[in-house]
């Protein structure tokens, strides 16, 4: 395993085979037949943050295609392809093939959410223009949202949205959230039923704890998936300034 520090693109890395993994500007190679870990106490060690194992992810290579391994124990990690049209929920003890170009990893552990970048040298798929296949959902095409919908995931996501070169962003409380686009919690809450409801219809995991009860840790989980899907951008926060008379 080698590190490279401030490489900006994936294309400086060269031809040289194996995979590639961005956080925070820095770069590390993995070459067939080496395993790599990311977690507090791991080949990658992104944060000493308590709430984060000491080891959460693993990406090795078995016959020539490259996995990624969740070893935590309680933390999930939403994973999609470069362009947020496909995802997946990767569970404690789950894994899954690297077959796209780029394949991004977005996990919270407490208060913090995390955000990186795997490249594969040679992959088994090639992105060519977005379809929806059966269980995947095409963000854009399937999703319509309100303005002060799309305002509130905005207002959760702007920690995320804003960073500077990092791939961490802390996620605000409903009272923040609500306080920063001048509503009442009431308001905010409501809304945020209203967007975890329309979002779970379309297949979205993690919102719900239940038939009829949201889930604890839906605020993470609907951030997680915004960032992963691409479903807002840095382009979507001057609508944190906009006034709107929706209800």
């Amino acid at each position: 395993m080698r590190t490279m520090t401030g490489t900006s693109q994936a294309t400086d890395l060269g031809p040289e085979p194996g995979l590639h993994l961005e956080y925070c500007g820095e770069w590390f190679t993995v070459l067939p037949g080496e395993t790599f870990s990311v977690g507090r106490e791991a080949d990658l060690a992104i944060d000493d943050n308590p709430f984060l194992h000491r080891r959460l992810l693993q990406v090795s290579e078995f016959e020539g295609l490259w996995l990624l391994a969740n070893v935590g124990s309680r933390l999930s990690v939403t994973v999609t392809d470069g362009a947020g049209r496909l995802q997946s929920w990767l569970a404690p003890g789950a894994r899954l093939p690297l077959v796209f170009g780029r394949t991004t990893a977005v996990f919270t552990a407490g208060p913090t959410t995390y955000e990186l970048s795997i490249y594969v040298a040679e992959p088994v798929f090639s992105e060519t223009h977005p379809a929806a296949s059966e269980g995947t959902t095409t963000i854009g095409d399937d999703v319509t949202l309100t303005v002060s919908q799309r305002q509130l995931i905005v207002a959760l996501a702007e920690p995320l949205l804003r960073r500077d070169g990092t791939g961490l962003g802390e996620i605000p409380t409903s009272v923040r959230a609500a306080a920063r686009l001048g509503w009442a919690t009431t308001r905010f809450n409501r809304k945020l039923d209203n967007v975890c409801d329309k979002l779970d219809r379309l297949g979205v995991q993690g919102l719900r704890g239940g038939v009829r009860a949201y889930a604890t840790n839906r605020r993470i989980r609907l951030v997680e998936y915004a960032i992963a899907s691409r479903l807002v951008t840095r382009a979507d926060l001057p609508l944190l300034d906009l006034k709107t008379d929706e209800e």
